[in-house]
């Protein structure tokens, strides 16, 4: 029985057809990248300082002293979130006392900010942080709303996933493997005439169909826990999922964090998304020339690697920071466009577009998180990256764990799966052990 590559051979490998498909597909992404990153600027927190109402009645010098002064990201500025109490500011102001020369600020009381915020509208003029005023004890509410927009994009790709059905043809692979070889003799027909190539008269002979028939009534259905059938199989998914959740977190706690980057926040934005065209031209090369698990393992590393070093960075050096930043964006964004063809790649036809959608889901939580990783920068501006980076190195040293799949067939069946480094010496000797225990059990039991 012919495999499903050797069925469409004679259509080639990069036709009108593929070519309109790959367009179609790549088209249908472009708008993700308006929205997904929308939040980089829609939850932008502005410079802001606590609020001194003219009510007051302050002097232009208490004004200017109003705010108490505090070191923030290794710079000192006006307090966000603290003010000097109001009530004495006034007192001070009415009986002609000067700050620092009269009044000594440190001994000052202090107060939250009970009158609002100004915020700077030098780069942005409105934002949901400024709406809202989501800072300083509210300030936790920014990263909620970005995860829930993230939370939208998981349930909407359940909806979306359905809709693409009608967008672009069903995979003959996936059709042929449910039986349904009418759909994809003319799918595939469709592809030969778009191709100018004459399709065979006959694509199924009614042996072969007979023996697809067979096989799959041997195999169940599909169901979401086939991907934990087996051990090996089990393996394969925990650690797939972890490989893409640790990655979508890398790659969206870097991009929701650019604008905190020192520089013009548009421009940053600007070098992170230009970043990832060569990091995309990187992962096809990798894909056509090098294994799957060292292409992935290998930029891991890359990116994880040097968001470390960016702890180790003077404070004044900011440019080497940025650039630390976009090649950790450029190794990440790599490795997370190499997972798609790893992982299909890893899964038969049967659980292939389950194994994909699990994986993907798991992705998706991975974004819902990164938020509150780049809310940890409130704390110490380095965590976040500390943090990123060793869980990237980390799940780059387990993907060396992962079968191999450059150069292998893709499976049809679960049989036909790749196994984990290790599995297959330990199922070797457990195998040898098992016959020398029959052997020596087979001596005991001969009679004298």
């Amino acid at each position: 029985m012919r495999d499903y590559d050797e069925l469409i051979a004679f259509l080639g490998e990069w036709g009108p057809f593929q070519r309109l498909i790959f367009f179609l597909l790549s088209a249908s992404i472009v708008p993700n990248g308006f929205n997904g990153m929308s939040a980089v600027f829609l939850a932008g927190a502005p410079q802001h300082r606590c609020r001194l109402p003219a009510s007051a009645n302050l002097s232009r010098e208490w004004l200017n002293a109003g705010i108490p002064r505090e070191v923030q990201g290794g710079r000192e500025g006006p307090s966000s979130c603290r003010r000097y109490r109001l009530e004495s500011l006034a007192n001070f102001s009415a009986r002609g006392l000067q700050p620092g020369r009269d009044v000594d600020l440190s001994q000052l009381e202090q107060e939250k900010c009970l009158d609002g915020w100004e915020y700077s509208r030098e780069l942005y003029r409105s934002t949901i942080v400024t709406e809202w005023n989501l800072v300083c004890e509210d300030d936790w509410k920014t990263p909620l709303t970005t995860s829930l927009f993230f939370v939208g994009v998981l349930i909407g790709s359940f909806i979306s996933g359905q809709l693409s059905d009608r967008i672009i043809p069903e995979s003959p692979r996936w059709l042929i493997s449910q039986g349904r070889f009418k759909e994809a003799e003319i799918i595939i027909r469709k592809a030969a005439k778009t191709n100018g190539i004459v399709a065979p008269a006959m694509l199924f002979d009614s042996a072969e169909m007979q023996d697809m028939k067979r096989q799959q009534q041997q195999e169940q259905k599909a169901y979401i826990l086939d991907l934990f059938r087996t051990r090996n199989i089990a393996v394969i998914t925990v650690m797939s999922l972890l490989l893409w959740m640790l990655t979508s977190i890398g790659y969206f706690g870097l991009s929701l964090n650019t604008p905190n980057l020192h520089g013009n926040a548009y421009i940053n934005c600007f070098l992170s998304a230009v970043i990832e065209v060569p990091a995309y031209v990187i992962a096809w090369l990798l894909l056509r020339t090098l294994p799957r698990r060292y292409s992935i393992s290998g930029t891991l590393f890359l990116g994880g690697g040097v968001i470390l070093l960016i702890q180790m960075v003077p404070t004044d050096f900011y440019v080497l920071s940025v650039f630390l930043v976009m090649l950790g964006k450029f190794g990440i964004t790599s490795a997370f466009s190499m997972l798609y063809v790893y992982t299909s790649e890893l899964y038969p036809t049967i659980v292939r577009n389950m194994a994909v959608g699990a994986t993907s889901m798991s992705s998706r939580v991975g974004s819902i998180i990164a938020p509150y990783f780049v809310y940890l920068g409130a704390y110490d501006r380095f965590l976040p990256y500390i943090l990123m980076g060793s869980l990237t190195v980390l799940i780059g040293i387990l993907t060396l764990f992962l079968p191999e799949s450059y150069g292998n067939p893709l499976p049809e069946t679960f049989d036909q799966m790749l196994r984990v480094k290790g599995f297959r010496n330990r199922q070797r000797t457990n195998h040898v052990r098992s016959s020398k225990e029959i052997e020596d059990s087979k001596t005991q039991i001969t009679p004298l």
